[in-house]
């Protein structure tokens, strides 16, 4: 066996960043996150051993500290959370708000709001909150569905695949030859870069391992762009999920994960496919044994997880 590493993959600094201010700020105050900081079970973790509060609701608070996730959210919750006199901590991805700003100018000039995202999703919902009227569709069948208007201004949530939302505003085009529709791109750069090296490492590997969270909405896109190229694609949240019957001794297999995903998953994922690629060695004639990297040493990896630590304190 052969492993393989995206040239994109992991966390972005969006999410870096959201966690380190998460744990920064739980050191000195009581703190509460509204909604899941990342859609990462291994990061959500971490933060609830240092006495950090998810709640799904303000009902559920407990502290005075309340902060917004990486997935942004709109103007009316911000207001809600200063009429209560809390203090709110901004954790909003740059680029998450670079796409609220997008949204609302194109509304400002009359464009109807089209978004191209996921039904519900935290960050779609922050996106269109301060809409008084929009569109929301990720599929042939939701443009069709769409009322015919003289212009709309169409957006997207961050992790969408950047061919996928150009072939949904081709569609809308093509429906509405008389309407003016004006695109701005607003997925993000490490969406479209992991998105890119997802595709070239699916199209050199014979099996795809995709590590990210179960709700991670980019991990999944990995997944899907992987399945394009490569027949043999599994979404893991950990070593722990990985399957000996998924791998046969002369596979490529390439690894991959979401924004989300902390190093030291990737690392752990890593190191198993890597003890399995040696435990098949040794079972192959000289003769059938594939060139396979080294594993990290113990030190090294040991090395690499504490350095994965601090970087998320």
């Amino acid at each position: 066996m052969r492993i393989l590493r995206a040239s994109h993959l992991g966390m972005c600094f969006g999410v870096r960043d959201a966690i380190a201010l998460a744990l920064d700020h739980s050191r000195r105050q009581p703190l509460s996150i509204l909604g899941e900081l990342v859609h990462n079970e291994t990061v959500l973790r971490r933060l609830e051993s240092r006495g950090v509060q998810t709640i799904a609701g303000l009902g559920e608070l407990r502290t005075r500290d309340v902060m917004i996730t990486a997935h942004g959210t709109s103007d009316r919750v911000r207001g809600d959370l200063a009429a209560r006199g809390l203090r709110v901590l901004e954790a909003t991805c740059p680029l998450v708000h670079h796409a609220h700003q997008a949204v609302a100018r194109l509304a400002r000039e009359g464009y109807h709001p089209v978004l191209i995202g996921q039904r519900n999703h935290v960050e779609v919902r922050g996106l269109t909150g301060d809409l008084a009227a929009f569109d929301l569709v990720l599929t042939e069948a939701d443009v069709l569905q769409l009322p015919e208007r003289p212009k709309y201004g169409v957006a997207a949530q961050t992790t969408q695949p950047i061919e996928r939302v150009r072939e949904l505003v081709a569609l809308i085009r093509n429906r509405f030859p008389r309407a003016e529709v004006r695109f701005v791109d607003t997925v993000c750069q490490p969406t479209k870069q992991r998105q890119s090296a997802a595709l070239e490492l699916a199209s050199r590997s014979d099996v795809v391992v995709v590590i990210g969270g179960a709700h991670s909405n980019n991990t999944r896109q990995l997944v899907l762009t992987c399945r394009r190229l490569c027949a043999r694609v599994y979404h893991v949240q950990g070593p722990g999920d990985l399957r000996p019957e998924w791998f046969r001794p002369q596979d490529n297999v390439g690894v991959t994960a979401g924004t989300s995903t902390p190093d030291e998953t990737i690392d752990a994922v890593e190191g198993w496919l890597h003890e399995y690629a040696a435990a098949c060695a040794l079972r192959l004639p000289e003769w059938q044994v594939p060139e396979v990297a080294s594993p990290p040493s113990a030190a090294a990896h040991a090395q690499v997880l504490v350095a994965a630590d601090e970087s998320l304190r």
